[in-house]
């Protein structure tokens, strides 16, 4: 394998740490270094599969500070990879940054193939998969309901990622103001032991959450309006 970029991007497991690439192993044993999210948790993966490389922090609350180091670095001809603790970098995770001021900089970039938490469950919602919106976190107030309002008559397929105790808030807005009949999935724990999704209306999901509880990392896809 040839390893021409400097900076790569490399998509890590959602649950299952046989889901990984043996392209994406080649990389992080081949860099110098591994920006990660959470040290610790990149740590487990990292040592599931023996590889022993030099790990630095890289998160939403340092990122902006460190973006000019790590440009500079890159430009020595330190190469690195980006991951995130689950998933891959950009969506919804630390990324978009870098990324954008690596290219500004002429640096080379590669973008590996890899999971991605909404794909299952956008196939798994048995929804409408020819056209669909990702969302991600809906803001957690300032903007919200205005949000909630401009998508309800939004006609693609809409998934969003959500917190377990922001769930039953969701719902219930989501059900106000596109209609409690509107079909709609939830997932949990993709890829692990206790991984579920259940199908039915805004209200059916409701009423069984308000009784259930939710745990774990959430896929929430809701049926376009007809």
């Amino acid at each position: 394998m040839k390893f021409t970029a400097s900076l790569y991007i490399v998509p890590t497991p959602i649950g299952n740490l046989s889901d990984i690439t043996l392209r994406a192993l080649e990389v992080l044993k081949a860099v110098e270094v591994i920006l990660a999210e959470d040290t610790r948790t990149s740590r487990t993966l990292l040592q599931h599969y023996h590889i022993e490389k030099p790990l630095e922090s890289f998160h939403a609350f340092n990122e902006h500070k460190k973006i000019n180091f790590l440009i500079e670095r890159l430009r020595q001809g330190v190469r690195m990879a980006l991951i995130s603790d689950a998933g891959t970098p950009g969506i919804s995770d630390p990324g978009y940054l870098i990324i954008r001021a690596a290219l500004q900089e002429n640096i080379p970039i590669d973008c590996l193939p890899g999971p991605t938490a909404f794909v299952p469950a956008l196939i798994k919602s048995g929804l409408p998969t020819d056209r669909f919106v990702f969302e991600g976190f809906l803001p957690h107030k300032k903007g919200r309901l205005s949000r909630i309002k401009e998508l309800a008559n939004e006609k693609r397929t809409l998934i969003f990622y959500e917190s377990p105790h922001r769930l039953i808030k969701t719902l219930e807005q989501l059900a106000e103001h596109f209609g409690h009949e509107r079909m709609a999935s939830v997932s949990r724990e993709l890829t692990k032991h206790f991984e579920e999704t259940r199908n039915g209306t805004l209200h059916e999901l409701l009423a069984h959450f308000r009784k259930t509880g939710a745990k774990g990392e959430l896929v929430l896809v809701v049926a376009g309006k007809d």
